[in-house]
């Protein structure tokens, strides 16, 4: 059984080098878009994915739905296995997952996806597959890769996030992917001009 496994494990970690190889051949290519609302390969939850409001050249995402959204107790998940103490708290529905995407030669955006199922950052890579299909390239090391196809959404399901990133009714941006925030007296004297 575990040389089958070991056999497995190579051959995977073969054929992503060879695929590696052979799609940096082709020509450079422009990154096509990926913003929009993403139904997850196992349907568990739709991610929004737009400009960050910090750095409009990069791709963030949020979860702006769930299909399981409380425990058995009706309290919302929680993002209790992040490194950071003071985000344990925050509700898993209209978190930030990628993080900064940038738009690559490859026609690929590229960055870090976090997983609240474990509390950590991996390496991810997103591109259209087709006009509705996106696909999601996550990496562990660089090596151990898996790749999801999502659906993009164009209706709202029941509990999904609608609002603004930023708002009461939308998902809640990392404070590094946030858009600056003016002190109420610049904001103030802005108007006035």
């Amino acid at each position: 059984m575990r040389l089958r496994f070991l056999f497995r494990l190579v051959l995977r970690l073969v054929l992503s080098t060879l695929l590696s190889v052979a799609e940096g051949r082709g020509q450079a290519v422009t990154a096509v878009d990926p913003s929009g609302t993403w139904l997850t390969e196992d349907g568990r939850a739709r991610v929004r994915l737009e400009r960050c409001g910090a750095a409009p050249e990069r791709i963030c995402g949020y979860i702006v739905w769930m299909k399981e959204m409380a425990d058995a107790k009706g309290q919302p998940f929680r993002d209790r296995l992040n490194p950071d103490p003071t985000r344990r708290s925050r509700a898993l529905l209209g978190h930030q997952i990628l993080l900064g995407l940038k738009p690559g030669p490859d026609g690929r955006y590229a960055g870090e996806v976090y997983n609240a199922e474990d509390g950590k950052t991996y390496g991810v890579s997103v591109w259209r597959d087709s006009a509705g299909q996106l696909a999601v390239k996550g990496c562990l090391l660089g090596l151990f890769c898996a790749t999801q196809s999502w659906t993009q959404t164009r209706d709202a399901a029941i509990g999904q996030l609608l609002g603004v990133t930023g708002d009461t009714a939308g998902p809640v941006a990392d404070p590094e992917w946030a858009v600056p925030r003016q002190p109420a007296a610049t904001a103030a004297k802005a108007r006035t001009r």
